[in-house]
């Protein structure tokens, strides 16, 4: 089970594509070899370095060979070659799947998805349950930090409500701060007085 890995930054609006390009040209483009500083090549600073990479892998467009260098998987290569600017809403659908499904790297996701069953619920709700589950889990050595949790969760919640929904004011168009599952319309908010979302 992994928590946190995400460093608090939930996809962004052209990451998958500028990952994608990058891997293709250079498998070790995380990892700073010959030189090449993943924060300059990329774009980012080394949190979202890091983000990036855990994204990656957690939708399963790559997976880190011996080496520490990212491999495309057969998904990965059906998106390179069809779809490398995430343009298709089939594409991200399916991504959401290979997300919600990723126990093992995407803990909290799972549990969203496959095991939370409130279809309105809060912040507190959502911790209460997931805490409960993750200490009768088999695989669950130890149940994380409150504050892992709260991140994973506000993750979680980035991911899938654009900042329009979430926030009154609205947000610079300039910006690329919203996940593009955003676009999918999984979640809503039901409350934004006691912060309930559905």
């Amino acid at each position: 089970m992994k928590f946190r890995a995400h460093e608090t930054f939930a996809i962004r609006k052209g990451w998958l594509a500028k990952g994608v390009k990058h891997v293709t040209k250079n498998p070790a483009v995380f990892l700073g070899r010959d030189g090449a500083n993943p924060m300059d090549v990329l774009g980012i600073g080394a949190n979202m370095v890091k983000s990036l990479r855990y994204w990656l892998q957690a939708v399963g467009i790559t997976e880190e060979n011996k080496r520490r260098e990212q491999v495309f998987t057969d998904l990965g290569k059906i998106i390179v070659k069809c779809d490398p600017y995430f343009e298709e809403l089939g594409t991200l659908w399916l991504l959401h799947y290979r997300l919600a499904s990723n126990r093992d790297n995407a803990t909290v996701w799972y549990y969203f998805f496959n095991e939370f069953k409130p279809s309105v619920f809060s912040h507190d709700d959502f911790i209460t349950q997931i805490g409960g589950w993750l200490r009768i889990a088999d695989d669950c050595e130890d149940v994380p930090p409150a504050r892992s949790l709260d991140d994973d969760f506000s993750c979680v919640i980035s991911t899938y409500l654009s900042r329009v929904k979430a926030r009154q004011e609205k947000p610079d168009p300039e910006s690329n701060m919203d996940c593009p599952f955003g676009e999918l319309g999984l979640l809503d908010i039901a409350d934004r007085k006691k912060k309930v979302a559905a």
